[in-house]
């Protein structure tokens, strides 16, 4: 619970001395080693890039890369260039060869294909490539930035480093993992310690840079005598049982069957990755690759489980949800935001949505009256944890668990952040959380009679909040209020039928603010309790004390003439 540690919103502000300053991280450049021409080109993978690139006929490709392989970009850009050019002039002397016996035919399809093309030239065809070099600093290094790319009408993208194979939405994508090296003698050594068992059934799996490691490790490890290990491949598919990972064969109709398997991941994997693995296999034994210490580690995801499990139970309460999208990038991301809407609005809660960037504490804090965040975005970097954001931000995976009844929420233990396993399960999460608010509705409405109306609030069994034991007496605040219940039910006997209204109605004294004849939480906690409303409304007290004393309120003349001079009021002096 240490997330919801604080009791008041933090200080938004920014102090006089921190104005000019650059919130960027800085990446330390100096202590990375200087790789050579040809480590650039084995490293990048220009030769294969450039063969897609041309396979593909793309002409405006964006190069994305992680901050602290920038300092390689221009080098990299340099030699792709290189080798597109060289490509295009072996392409044009093949091509050249053959155009004597071949002109007429020639001809031919390049008038079909200037057709085609709306016109357009042979040289528009085979205009040379255009590259650019992504500097921005994306929400993610592992996600693509197609919105960076799209700024540059780009093509195509090619993403370098690690990534989490999330499907994009739009652009194809060359994926250049950026191969790194590894010690396989002292891999050996420390799996040899950590499984002293040869017959022991065992998965091998590495961070993307590492995964080519794998199949080496294998028949290395295999020739010391060990005979059950499966070498994990590389797929596109984060909803696997192993995510981006192949399975072996005999799990893949049963996935239960991973738990009588071991599993030894090189490099530490990220957080959310290890809570989706942690339930899957029976044990994690992580290599470490950022230290010199080669001892391999259990990986403990119990207490990180529990207190995910705290949060969620402590948002069970909370009226309001705010849902964060950080990416655009990511397809199925629009299915995801409808059906976390659909199952918010089941549960009687409302939910504002937000498109963010970089999720920090200043930007979320501004919303108050939101009681807890959900995140649409990269599987990988959904899972924050941080003591500095004043309410809990969660994945759609936690989201369903959340909204279920204290009787219903059974956990074993198990986690996912990927979009497809959770809309794979959303008609059963809505149409379950639908059902429950029919039934409490029809419940409220067969004890209080025919003719009369009581409140879902006042029929329902009551809440608390687990943390601190205080009743909640509007946890579900979209419902319809009884006046305008009976207002509705007047107009529809009386053959009147009126639209619903998206305008924001005046209240009076005593009634919560509606907004399409629905209670409107965002708006009441507009009218109640914001302190600052917009522009104008710091005179709006002394406009109401002048009406009140009978006399208007002070006019002053305002500032007058451009801004390289300009006067106040009947004084002359220019500023």
């Amino acid at each position: 619970m240490a997330a919801t540690a604080l009791e008041t919103a933090p200080v938004l502000s920014t102090p006089e001395t921190h104005i000019f300053e650059d919130p960027t991280p800085i990446v330390d450049t100096s202590s990375l080693p200087k790789l050579s021409d040809e480590q650039i080109a084995l490293t990048y993978e220009v030769e294969r890039t450039v063969r897609e690139i041309r396979a593909g006929r793309w002409r405006r490709i964006a190069l994305q890369f992680p901050d602290h392989m920038l300092v390689d970009a221009p080098r990299v850009y340099e030699a792709l260039s290189r080798g597109l050019e060289n490509s295009r002039k072996v392409q044009a002397q093949n091509g050249t060869e053959d155009v004597a016996a071949q002109s007429q035919v020639a001809a031919s399809k390049v008038e079909e294909l200037a057709t085609d093309m709306g016109n357009s030239s042979l040289e528009e065809q085979d205009a040379e490539e255009r590259l650019f070099i992504l500097g921005d600093t994306s929400y993610g290094s592992c996600c693509v930035d197609e919105v960076a790319a799209e700024h540059v009408d780009a093509d195509a993208l090619v993403h370098y480093g690690r990534s989490c194979l999330s499907p994009p939405s739009r652009l194809p994508v060359i994926y250049v993992f950026t191969a790194r090296s590894l010690d396989l003698d002292s891999v050996i050594s420390t799996f040899q310690q950590t499984y002293p068992d040869h017959d022991q059934k065992v998965i091998l799996m590495a961070d993307i840079p590492y995964s080519h490691h794998i199949s080496t490790l294998q028949t290395r490890l295999q020739g010391s005598g060990y005979t059950n290990l499966y070498a994990t491949e590389i797929v596109h598919n984060p909803s696997s049982s192993l995510p981006n990972r192949t399975v072996p064969p005999e799990t893949k109709d049963i996935p239960e069957a991973l738990l009588s398997y071991k599993l030894f991941h090189i490099s530490d994997p990220p957080p959310s990755l290890l809570l989706t693995l942690s339930s899957r296999v029976s044990s994690i034994h992580i290599y470490p690759t950022d230290t010199t210490d080669t001892t391999a580690i259990e990986a403990r995801s119990a207490m990180t489980l529990r207190r995910r499990y705290a949060l969620l139970t402590s948002l069970s309460t909370a009226p309001v949800f705010g849902i964060l999208i950080n990416t655009l990038s990511v397809k199925n991301y629009m299915h995801m935001l409808s059906h976390v809407q659909r199952l918010i609005a089941a549960a009687g809660k409302k939910s504002y949505t937000f498109v963010v960037g970089k999720i920090n504490a200043a930007k979320v804090a501004n919303f108050s009256e939101v009681g807890g965040w959900v995140v649409i975005g990269c599987w990988e970097s959904s899972l924050i944890e941080s003591k500095e954001f004043w309410r809990p931000i969660i994945t759609p995976f936690e989201l369903a668990l959340t909204l279920k009844g204290d009787e219903e929420r059974v956990w074993k233990g198990e986690w996912t952040g990927d979009f497809q396993s959770v809309l794979e399960k959303k008609e059963e999460d809505v149409v379950a959380a639908e059902k429950e608010k029919e039934a409490k509705e029809a419940d409220a409405d067969g004890e209080n009679g025919e003719g009369e109306y009581d409140s879902e609030e006042e029929s329902a069994p009551p809440e608390f909040d687990l943390r601190t034991g205080r009743y909640v007496s509007h946890s579900r605040p979209m419902r319809v209020s009884a006046p305008l219940k009976e207002a509705q039910q007047e107009q529809i006997e009386g053959g009147e039928v009126k639209p619903a209204s998206t305008a924001l109605t005046k209240r009076a004294n005593g009634e919560l603010a509606h907004v399409g004849g629905v209670m409107s939480p965002g708006a009441e906690y507009l009218k109640s309790q914001r302190t600052w409303q917009g522009l104008g409304s710091d005179y709006r007290e002394q406009e109401e004390e002048g009406a009140v004393n009978g006399h208007a309120a002070r006019i002053e003349e305002g500032r007058s003439g451009i801004a390289r001079g300009y006067v106040v009021g009947d004084d002359a002096t220019k500023h």
